[in-house]
């Protein structure tokens, strides 16, 4: 009989972040199980890498914390680029609610954000259209990270520690006695496990309910379009968002063909940037989330939604609107939302089974919070450096719901 003490289920960024802080803290059985040929074909590699600070909710800005000081300080260069995130409103309801969130941001430890006028905006970001913006916030150490490289770098220091993976194994159930997981069933036969940890995107629902358990978990198609501009985009160009529509750009970055590039490198130490990083950047990459979308697991690109874009970009800036789309580019992937867009993290009624879901497009940067908190309370039975009990799937049964407005 196949058999684990703890089984990871999905190998994308999260599902290796668990596995890496498991054994990291001295688990020493841990299996990940990953449907595709390879890591990345999921939500993880259709990211867009960035990670923010700026958030609503308390437990969103300690993720955030938390990630972006492990992300620093690891040992493994995962890309990190702290070229900021730019918040603009263009009514002062939404200048308001910026300011409320930084005198929050502030007060837990975020540092170098502060609220700007539209001068500073337009001095932030050079040709873009600042007549409407009534004002906006600014984080110097917001920025990006390369999904790919995360993943990578959770995955194979896990292996080095003693996990095993597996590529090409579906789990389609999961076995429950006496009110506690005993295994999972799988393409290759039952694996009993003493605890299981679905990390499985927007695929987690369908999965737990076979264990006779509700998550709330619901996939939508976010489609993003690639464009190239007729100048060089500025060196220090953040992520720009209208906290109003959602409507963003940054530049672009083909993180599939740039860790490709890099197979056979070196995961333990610090890696020179690659020559890529240091030419002129000409692409960006511009979206927001089409309100009309609905429910599915579709993952291709519509013609149409090039036109959507375009249509919110042309008042913005020209830079933005003339820059001819780049079809071929072009992609989309899936959230995985929950009723209040906040992550679903820990245990449920069922023995041993575990959730690390719903992140609603912020799996990617909370991946180092995420891992450390389910490595924790697997092991120990609670979170002790990040309290997440607030992400429980129980806020939903006793109606304590989180918001956050600054989702995209």
């Amino acid at each position: 009989m196949k058999r684990a003490e703890i089984v990871i289920i999905g190998g994308g960024v999260v599902g290796a972040s668990v596995a890496f802080h498991l054994v990291e803290r001295g688990a020493k059985d841990v299996l990940i199980l990953e449907r595709e040929t390879e890591q990345g074909r999921g939500s993880t590699g259709a990211a867009t890498g960035g990670i923010r600070a700026q958030f609503e909710t308390d437990i969103n800005i300690k993720m955030s914390l938390y990630s972006m000081d492990f992300f620093r300080e690891w040992d493994f260069d995962c890309e990190y680029e702290p070229k900021g995130y730019l918040f603009f409103a263009t009514k002062n309801e939404g200048l308001d609610y910026l300011k409320r969130n930084v005198e929050k941001q502030l007060r837990l430890g975020v540092k170098d954000v502060e609220i700007v006028d539209a001068d500073e905006i337009g001095r932030i970001v050079p040709g873009m259209n600042c007549d409407d913006i009534v004002g906006g916030s600014f984080g110097r150490h917001d920025g990006f990270i390369n999904p790919l490289m995360v993943m990578r770098g959770f995955t194979e220091c896990a292996v080095r520690g003693g996990a095993r993976l597996k590529f090409g194994v579906d789990v389609f159930g999961l076995r429950v006695e006496g009110g506690r997981l005993t295994g999972v069933e799988t393409s290759e036969g039952l694996i009993e496990c003493e605890a299981a940890v679905i990390c499985t995107g927007a695929r987690a629902a369908e999965l737990a309910s076979g264990a006779g358990v509700d998550l709330p978990v619901v996939p939508q198609r976010r489609q993003i379009v690639w464009a190239r501009t007729c100048e060089e985009l500025q060196a220090d160009l953040p992520m720009v968002i209208d906290i109003g529509t959602g409507f963003h750009f940054r530049p672009a970055r083909d993180f599939r063909v740039e860790n490709s590039s890099q197979e056979g490198t070196t995961p333990s130490a610090k890696r020179r940037r690659p020559s890529f990083v240091r030419r002129g950047v000409f692409d960006i990459l511009f979206a927001y989330p089409d309100p009309d979308e609905p429910s599915s697991v579709r993952t291709d690109f519509e013609d149409s939604f090039v036109d959507k874009v375009y249509e919110r970009a042309r008042g913005r800036a020209k830079f933005l609107f003339e820059a001819e789309c780049v079809r071929d580019r072009c992609r989309a992937g899936l959230y995985e939302n929950t009723p209040d867009h906040h992550a679903i993290l820990g245990g449920c009624e069922v023995g041993g089974l575990y959730f690390a879901n719903g992140f609603s497009g912020h799996g990617v940067m909370h991946s180092p919070a995420t891992g450390r908190a389910l490595a924790d309370i697997i092991l120990y039975g609670e979170s002790g450096v990040l309290d997440v009990s607030c992400l429980s799937i129980e806020r939903f049964q006793k109606g304590e719901l989180l918001h956050e407005t600054a989702f995209i």
